[in-house]
């Protein structure tokens, strides 16, 4: 009987678990979202230029991780992995405080490139 109890215990366990981390894979802003804060708004150009407070360079790092975990409308996986990982990277290189995150941004914010293959 406590066998049962147990394993009872130990898969919701699990599926609470597994949930969890299905949440956390969804993105939690959409790419049109990203886009209208971050590369038409200032947010960006705000980070790069050294202006952005720290809860604004977390607000871009929590939107380029996201972005990330989204799907374009076209183009290739794997160049929307390489140009997303490249923002994540630099925008979370802000947020740490590193003297190189300002032109880490900038050449990953590179609007042409990405648009001319997923949009």
């Amino acid at each position: 009987m406590r066998m049962i109890a147990v394993l009872g215990l130990v898969g919701i366990s699990a599926a609470l678990s597994l949930s969890a981390v299905a949440e956390d894979a969804e993105p939690k802003h959409s790419i049109k979202e990203c886009m209208k804060t971050c590369f038409k708004g200032p947010l960006i150009k705000k980070v790069a230029g050294g202006e952005a407070t720290d809860e604004e360079k977390a607000k871009l790092h929590e939107m380029m991780v996201a972005m990330a975990k989204a799907t374009p409308k076209k183009g290739d996986a794997e160049s929307w992995k390489t140009k997303t990982e490249a923002l994540v990277k630099a925008s979370k290189a802000a947020v740490e405080g590193d003297a190189n995150a300002a032109g880490m941004l900038k050449k990953a914010a590179n609007c042409k490139a990405c648009h001319s293959v997923h949009k």
